[in-house]
């Protein structure tokens, strides 16, 4: 991140300086004009639980707005408050400015990444309205307004709630302040505008009019803010932040900031996806994790994403998700991708256990120790290392992870032949099923729970993408262990890879099938049914020559695998294949996707990857299209999108797909 603010920061020099030369149309932000309109925020909220809209936030903030999509109003929709209820809009427009005698007829709207702006126009006046983040807590709000009349005006103007939607807030009035408090929630809200507040109910308030002359052509801008804040943080600090800070500034600062991340990972395209339309999905992505970032709180005291908060349920912060985030924010923001993964590791337990998914508020959901995820934590410390070379990063990451390697065969290696299994802590199958990651696939149809230890379960079944995860991790903990010269414990690392490899290539691979199935607990039988697991052999590099092959044969087989949407979670010709009604019975997701063209590439496929990476994209509905919104997995055939809308993996194992690496 240090190296980002210095690029930031040259770039910011060289605007100023140039300043004097440049014109109105000029833009030394390319990318993000790239940006415009890259997702749809346009919506207003009819209650406050919905969910038809996007929403756009920044900086880690746990509120976020839309553009409206009326003329009743002027104003951004919301805040949407994440803060409480996993979700819930305050108001259709929290802080909606009202001038006398105005008909609005014409409402533009644009969104980028760095802002929302929105434009209102009456027959006499010209309202441009630009919302930015100063912080993880604070949103300005600025309003241009300018006289396009003939002639000199003179007109009133105040703010008002349009109107709450949230009914469990309570306003209270200071001054120039609102305060808004919840008893849903510990955070406190805080309007602050450029008049005196006139007056204030429970779920309402006023400022007090105020009179503005303005000649012909002329502008006047107003100013305020809204904050949302948790009290492990300062109020008074953070006002003094508000005080100090120039919006113009501000502005600039963050536009800056935006086109040097889209800048690193637009640049970093592979030769053969130089179209503008694959800079653009990289913009979408970019965003998606954007607005699902969130600075520290309650339980959490990292910031990290969420998988999405468009859906109610997904307001954590899940283990294996939290790996694959961290490896695609790695391409542009090497700080929040440390952060996303110190702030899982927190939630390991003494014996290496990382917890499943964990909370910023417990009340609402209780963290989950049921059941941890798939090893890919390995993976994502060394992706991370390789950007930026943090090494006190990498000291302090390198035991948890080898503590967090060896859980997996203390605790998940029912018959002790260093051949894992997926599992429970509580005993529950269906937890069992969970730590897969992929709940409910075919090849769990028939499974049983079995009792290793006191509060250790595991499934009567070895699965080939856990040991494949379990061998790309020795060899990148092998990777890092000579980077911090421990020699002898990356010779053990490398030791056993070699004896995993074998086993791979020998127990889970049918020669008649030519895939990789799981296996009986004894490795003497293959639980049939072809799914996205079989491919895992390739992208961890475990599997021969000979049989990456035969799997990539059938990989690009249109009647199982090369679909519409390619690479999807088992076979499309399998009787049990039902993208509509399995989770993880025939969707495609982008992560196993991913795996699939990773593994390719590994042995040498690069027309095979290319060609389906191109489908991939190009198949899944409104990837490529602006305004629609990255789906958390897609229909095979038909390429629709299904499931929860701005989902973080999505977006990362795009920027994957795409990146010279």
């Amino acid at each position: 991140m240090n190296k980002l603010k210095f690029i930031i920061f040259l770039l910011l020099f060289v605007l100023l300086a140039c300043n004097n030369e440049k014109t109105k149309e000029q833009s030394y932000f390319n990318y993000l004009q790239l940006s415009e309109n890259i997702l749809n925020y346009k919506t207003t909220p009819k209650d406050k639980f919905d969910k038809n809209g996007l929403m756009f936030s920044d900086q880690g903030a746990w509120f976020a707005y839309s553009c409206a999509d009326t003329t009743e109003f002027v104003g951004f929709s919301g805040p949407f408050l994440m803060t409480q209820q996993n979700g819930i809009w305050s108001s259709q427009c929290l802080s909606a400015l009202y001038i006398e005698n105005q008909q609005w007829a014409i409402q533009n709207s644009k969104s980028f990444n760095s802002h929302l702006e929105q434009l209102f126009t009456s027959a006499s006046l010209q309202v441009r309205q630009r919302l930015v983040y100063l912080s993880g807590h604070t949103a300005f709000i600025q309003s241009e307004i300018k006289n396009i009349s003939k002639e000199e005006i003179s007109f009133q103007y105040q703010w008002k709630n349009y109107p709450v939607l949230a009914d469990d807030l309570n306003f209270s009035a200071s001054e120039n302040q609102v305060i808004i408090n919840s008893e849903k929630t510990n955070a406190i809200g805080y309007l602050q505008f450029p008049s005196q507040i006139k007056s204030c109910a429970p779920n309402s308030y006023e400022t007090i009019p105020e009179t503005i002359k303005l000649a012909e052509g002329k502008s006047t801008t107003l100013l305020l803010s809204q904050t949302f804040l948790f009290p492990e943080y300062s109020w008074k600090k953070e006002n003094l932040h508000i005080k100090k800070t120039n919006f113009d500034s501000l502005f600039t600062i963050r536009q800056a900031e935006k086109e040097t991340q889209l800048t690193a990972i637009i640049n970093n395209r592979k030769n053969q996806f130089q179209d503008s339309i694959y800079a653009q999905v990289l913009i979408k992505a970019q965003l998606t994790l954007q607005n699902n970032w969130r600075i520290p709180s309650g339980e959490i005291a990292y910031e990290g994403l969420f998988p999405s908060y468009h859906y109610e349920w997904f307001n954590g912060f899940w283990s294996w998700d939290s790996w694959k985030h961290s490896v695609g924010l790695s391409y542009y923001d090497t700080d929040l991708a440390k952060k996303q993964i110190k702030l899982m590791f927190e939630f390991q337990e003494e014996d290496g256990f990382v917890a499943d998914v964990v909370y910023r508020d417990t009340t609402i959901e209780a963290h989950n120790y049921r059941d941890t995820k798939p090893p890919l934590s390995a993976w994502a410390v060394t992706k991370v290392f390789e950007k930026d070379k943090d090494l006190d990063f990498l000291k302090e990451l390198y035991p948890k992870l080898k503590k967090y390697h060896y859980w997996w065969y203390a605790k998940r290696d029912h018959d002790k032949d260093s051949i894992c299994e997926y599992g429970s802590t509580d005993g529950s199958l269906i937890a069992a099923k969970w730590e897969s990651g992929m709940d409910n696939a075919i090849r769990f149809d028939d499974s049983k729970i079995l009792k290793n230890s006191e509060g250790a379960y595991s499934l009567n079944q070895e699965s080939v993408d856990l040991n494949a995860y379990l061998y790309a991790e020795k060899l990148y903990l092998a990777q890092l262990a000579y980077t911090l010269q421990k020699t002898n414990e990356a010779e053990q690392f490398n030791q056993e890879a070699s004896t995993l490899k074998t086993t791979i290539q020998e127990q889970f691979y049918d020669k008649n099938d030519g895939w990789f199935y799981d296996t009986s607990l004894d490795g003497k039988h293959f639980i049939k049914g072809e799914g996205s697991e079989g491919w895992t052999a390739l992208w961890a590099k475990a599997a021969s020559p000979q049989q990456a092959e035969a799997v990539k044969n059938r990989m690009m087989m249109p009647s199982k695998f090369f679909t519409k949407v390619p690479f999807q979670t088992m076979s499309a010709d399998h009787p049990k294949f039902a993208p509509l009604d399995g989770y993880w019975r025939g969707p495609n997701w982008l992560d196993q996707a991913y795996f699939g063209v990773k593994g390719l590439r590994n042995y040498g496929y690069n027309i095979e990857a290319d060609e389906a990476t191109i489908q991939i994209l190009n198949g899944a509905e409104g990837l490529l299209q602006k305004g629609s919104a990255i789906r958390e997995n897609y229909h095979p055939l038909t390429g629709k999108g299904l499931h929860a809308q701005n989902f973080s993996w999505s977006a990362a194992h795009i920027i994957m797909l795409l990146m010279n690496e």
